[in-house]
């Protein structure tokens, strides 16, 4: 897939727990794991919103695309 997603990047430097920030958001440990690994299909808006208010980031150092060969 070419949209790579580096939540575990941006959340090691913030120093946040795949706990924590599941409680912060909202959303389940389980969903926020198949977020981190690539497998979701779509992300909401909020969800993204709430992601980068919590990890005070920009979208695009969640996701990154990247052209396949």
């Amino acid at each position: 897939m070419p949209i790579i997603v580096n939540l575990d990047v941006v959340m090691a430097k913030r120093k946040i727990t795949s706990g924590e920030l599941a409680e912060k958001i909202g959303i389940s440990q389980a969903n926020l794991y198949i977020l981190k690994t690539g497998k979701a299909k779509a992300i909401r808006f909020s969800t993204l919103e709430a992601l980068c208010k919590v990890l005070d980031c920009q979208p695009g150092d969640i996701l990154e695309f990247r052209e396949q060969d």
